[in-house]
């Protein structure tokens, strides 16, 4: 009588090339969101400390002051004559908030004569961006 061989089992093999392309997809997603949730209206300055909940704004309009006084709006470049004209067609409902983004180097009184200037274009809410401690 001859008896037959039991099965032989083979061992299971793991696939590394889809793990590896899911990996990649992975990070490709994560690097892109990370990118989508950056502020990029603003200038880089050096904010002063202070303990403040995120803003979640649409379209936020974004006023700069730069340590050596320099005055710009998202990025564009204005004095402190031409800024409630530029800032006017900016702010288009009376719930438009203005981001402040004011270097802590910066005069206090430059700071000042700008939020003044955007009351009088119309802005009715400030937000003072701060760096998170």
């Amino acid at each position: 009588m001859k008896l037959r061989k039991s099965r032989t089992f083979r061992k299971g093999r793991i696939e590394i090339i889809p793990m590896i392309d899911v990996m990649f997809f992975l990070l490709a997603t994560f690097m892109l969101s990370s990118l989508s949730m950056q502020n990029l209206d603003s200038l880089q300055v050096n904010l002063p400390q202070g303990a403040a909940e995120k803003l979640n704004a649409k379209t936020p309009v974004t006023l700069t002051v730069t340590s050596d006084s320099q005055i710009l709006i998202n990025r564009t470049p204005v004095t402190l004559d031409t800024l409630a004209d530029t800032l006017k067609p900016l702010l288009q409902d009376s719930e438009q908030k203005l981001i402040v983004s004011a270097d802590s180097d910066a005069p206090q009184g430059i700071v000042v004569q700008a939020m003044l200037r955007a009351r009088t274009a119309g802005a009715q809410h400030f937000l003072i961006a701060v760096k998170h401690e």
